[in-house]
């Protein structure tokens, strides 16, 4: 039999969310490469489902391991990639397997599955036709910037410990945002804090519990001339109390959802590139 890899993804929480796809994936494996043996082999135990050889796959190893997989698979070995939970590859290690066996031509399946960056995209209720996820949020303040002058919805995960200090980098910055704080989905003690970023920084005053998702509604877009000029005119008054004009309009461009660049040429007519 020809071997493969198939990237399969594990609940998230709620063990009830495993595919019978997946489930059949992961009892046929000949050998499943995992982030922590220890994670894998309890799965396993409460799936109740035959076990198989298991081997470390994680980031300080993940180079190596690529090609012994792809050499397993070669022989005919059927190799399953999970991560500790949700999808292998989004933000969990695996892209490097899954690109050794594109390039030396072997199959490859991708199952699809639990995911806390969909879920907490759809459970924040915002919009989601056009989306990014950005990792975990930045932590220098030029980054967050970044972030929030994004046209698009943006997913990003979060430590419990540094949600309060993210929060109100954020908040500071766009009081006003739309965003959802989304905690342990799918799990008991579920959690999804719908409001501003302003009201979020102040609901989130202390370290939370669990596995964290935050997202953050899109910078609005100026289309009108009038807007333009409004933004303009708030980025001049920070420069006339004492604010520097760069860092000043990308604080702007960040709240109002215009370009930092565009901000910086109404205010002084250069352009901030030459």
């Amino acid at each position: 039999m020809a071997g493969r890899l198939t990237v399969c993804p594990t609940p998230i929480g709620n063990l009830e969310d495993l595919s019978p796809r997946a489930r059949r994936a992961l009892g046929d494996a000949d050998l499943v490469a995992c982030e922590d043996t220890r994670r894998a082999g309890l799965l396993y135990e409460r799936l109740e489902i035959r076990r198989p050889r298991f081997v470390s796959y994680h980031d300080a190893n993940e180079s190596d391991r690529a090609w012994q997989l792809a050499q397993q698979i070669e022989r005919g070995a059927r190799v399953v990639l999970i991560s500790d939970a949700g999808t292998p590859v989004l933000s969990d290690p695996g892209y490097r397997v899954v690109r050794t066996c594109i390039e030396r031509g072997l199959e490859l399946e991708v199952l699809p599955g639990p995911s806390a960056i969909t879920t907490a995209l759809v459970a924040s209720g915002l919009p989601a036709a056009r989306w990014r996820f950005e990792g975990f949020l930045p932590r220098r303040g030029g980054e967050l910037e970044r972030v929030l002058s994004s046209r698009d919805t943006v997913v990003a995960f979060e430590s419990p410990r540094r949600l309060p200090e993210s929060l109100a980098a954020l908040g500071g910055l766009a009081p006003d945002r739309p965003a959802a704080v989304c905690r342990e989905l799918t799990k008991l003690h579920e959690e999804v804090a719908r409001g501003t970023l302003g009201e979020l920084a102040r609901r989130f005053r202390d370290e939370a519990r669990g596995e964290i998702v935050v997202v953050i509604g899109p910078a609005a877009t100026a289309t009108a001339g009038a807007d333009i000029g409004f933004a303009v005119d708030a980025l001049r008054r920070l420069v006339q109390s004492g604010a520097r004009p760069r860092a000043a309009a990308g604080v702007v461009a960040a709240l109002t959802g215009t370009r930092a660049n565009d901000l910086y040429r109404g205010l002084t007519g250069r352009d901030p590139r030459q």
